[in-house]
């Protein structure tokens, strides 16, 4: 399968997060799964600064897969710098991208990682075309 990487992706929102003791495995580093509750937060947090907060009987973005790279390890007290960006807006949905760096070394990705959105009509329980104003932020 072939996937296609978008040629231009826009960068909507920076956090800065600390890995959390309990994040680490037995390993003694960031378990996988964290990256992707990284990105969430990220995500989340870009979506309620642009006024798309959680309507869970209205219209609203809901993710249909996500994905992951992992490049170094990370772990704690590692000072988290995430970076989302959105491209490719379709009728009713758009791709959302993720990188995370330590704080420490700027412009060193560890992971990176993105997740299809769709918008969601919650009542009928299916794909609804992407609002006008959200079209705009994500093209």
């Amino acid at each position: 399968m072939k996937i296609e990487i978008p040629q231009v992706k826009k960068r909507v929102h920076e956090l800065r997060f600390p890995v959390r003791w309990g994040d680490m495995d037995a390993m003694g580093h960031v378990n996988n799964s964290q990256h992707f509750r990284y990105m969430e937060t990220a995500r989340i947090e870009w979506m309620c600064s642009i006024g798309c907060q959680p309507a869970p009987l209205g219209q609203g973005p809901v993710i249909v897969n996500a994905f992951c790279n992992f490049y170094q390890q990370l772990a704690h007290p590692d000072q988290l710098l995430l970076t989302t960006y959105v491209s490719d807006p379709g009728r009713t949905t758009f791709e959302s991208w993720c990188t995370i760096e330590r704080e420490s070394q700027p412009g060193v990705v560890c992971a990176a990682g993105g997740a299809t959105v769709i918008w969601v009509d919650a009542a009928l329980q299916k794909a609804s075309p992407l609002p006008d104003w959200m079209r705009a932020v994500v093209s």
